[in-house]
């Protein structure tokens, strides 16, 4: 329990420093900066998922004409 609180705690502190540091320009700077690596990072998984996603459809259409 007590570690619990302590989560739900660091959670409220860490958002609370992020506001505050989000205030300044230089924090906006660096939130908007993570914010765009963080949309390219999950565009480039979202790519390489419907790749796969291909090659895995293709490989058992192919399997499928096969027989």
């Amino acid at each position: 329990m007590k570690g619990l609180l302590l989560l739900v705690a660091g959670i409220g502190v860490g958002f609370i420093a992020a506001h505050q540091v989000a205030k300044s320009p230089q924090g906006k700077q660096f939130f908007d900066e993570v914010d765009s690596k963080a949309r390219e990072f999950g565009g480039a998984l979202v790519d390489g998922y419907k790749q796969r996603e291909a090659e895995l459809r293709a490989a058992v259409a192919k399997s499928d004409d096969a027989y």
